[in-house]
């Protein structure tokens, strides 16, 4: 009995021992959170600072040649041979790659034929003129015959000499061959005429067919670099299909994509700040020269190009990156975070909500130009 007693005791008092250490757990724990809770509560609770804030707009970044430009062809065929490799750079009007088409080239040997028969024509090396001269050289001597048949047959007429009828005769005579040298001469300048108008239009029709088969090599419209080939000998040509790209050897731009939104935001003459995923650890200057004024309506922005203040030495087209163009910058002014801010343009402080009046931002800062000062206690927004 006795024993029982005791182990009944002793069991009381570790019970007792157990519900001690448990309520001090307890209190430790809720003295933690005590502390932890004033701690955050306090580290919360922030002062406006003077400090420098940048306004910029944020963009992705596509590295291009200047003068970038894909090749065509105007004229169907087959491709014969590229004149030109990758990575080649070229003057202006250097010739890319031949296309293969027969027709134009037979077209342009049959119009050469032509100009040297129409110009054989107009020189009078061939019958044609040669003819009509002859016949002029006849029809002279003849009007000369009858003119002189014709004037003594009039003096003996006025002499009372001869017949009526020989004199009629005689003037018929003259007057008939006097008309028919002056058709020939007629017919002669009207020949000519038509000879020097065919001898143009052969001209003409040579000339197009030369084109025509100049055609069929693709030339180089800038000096620079040709950057792709798209076909291979052999393959089909269409006016439809580009064939080569080509662009600037050394200049390159910064194509942006900005948001329509931003947009108005934006001037010639901007700053921009460029890091390429090429030059992780490097951030280059650049300035806004060019806004094209056009939506894209599937990707709903505006194309803006920039150029480098410094180039990088090496540069390819596609390296991508990110932009900021800068909008605006100040010094010594007052700011908080972006994250502190409610609705827009309110802030907590110890006296509730207070309506600030917001100026310039950045991606974590806004700048507050009146409503608080740098002694105003902000707390976080819950």
């Amino acid at each position: 009995m006795k024993r029982f007693m005791y182990n009944l005791t002793t069991l009381f008092r570790v019970c007792m021992l157990y519900n001690r250490v448990r309520y001090f757990v307890a209190y430790l724990i809720w003295c933690f959170l005590l502390v932890g809770l004033g701690c955050k509560k306090e580290n919360d609770k922030i002062l406006p600072e003077k400090t420098t804030i940048t306004e910029s707009v944020y963009s992705s970044v596509t590295i291009q040649p200047d003068s970038l430009y894909q090749a065509y062809a105007i004229v169907a065929g087959i491709l014969d041979k590229n004149l030109v490799r990758e990575g080649d750079t070229l003057h202006k009007g250097a010739p890319l790659l031949q296309i293969i088409n027969n027709t134009p080239k037979l077209n342009a040997d049959n119009a050469k034929l032509a100009l040297q028969l129409a110009r054989e024509n107009y020189n009078g090396s061939s019958g044609v003129l040669t003819g009509i001269r002859d016949q002029i050289a006849a029809a002279t001597l003849s009007l000369k015959n009858d003119s002189i048949n014709y004037l003594r047959q009039k003096n003996l007429w006025e002499q009372n000499i001869g017949s009526k009828v020989e004199f009629d005769n005689r003037k018929l005579a003259y007057e008939l061959s006097r008309n028919n040298l002056q058709l020939l001469k007629n017919q002669y300048t009207r020949t000519q005429n038509e000879l020097q108008t065919q001898v143009e239009q052969a001209s003409n029709s040579y000339k197009n067919s030369r084109i025509a088969t100049g055609d069929f090599t693709v030339t180089s419209m800038i000096n620079g670099k040709v950057y792709a080939l798209y076909k291979n000998p052999g393959e089909i040509v269409t006016t439809m299909d580009p064939l080569a790209s080509v662009g600037s050897k050394d200049i390159f731009v910064i194509e942006m994509l900005v948001d329509e939104v931003d947009i108005v935001k934006l001037s010639l003459g901007q700053g921009v700040l460029i890091t390429l995923d090429a030059y992780a650890q490097n951030v280059f200057e650049g300035k806004v020269y060019k806004i094209y004024p056009r939506k894209d309506e599937r990707t709903q922005t505006f194309k803006v190009e920039a150029r480098f203040e410094n180039q990088p030495k090496t540069l390819y087209p596609g390296l991508s990156g990110e932009g900021n163009i800068i909008i605006a910058q100040r010094g010594n002014v007052l700011t908080i975070p972006k994250s502190y801010l409610v609705d827009g343009n309110k802030v907590r402080t110890e006296a509730g909500l207070r309506e600030v009046q917001i100026g310039l931002q950045s991606l974590d800062k806004v700048e507050i130009k009146g409503g608080i000062d740098e002694n105003t206690y902000l707390l976080k927004p819950e």
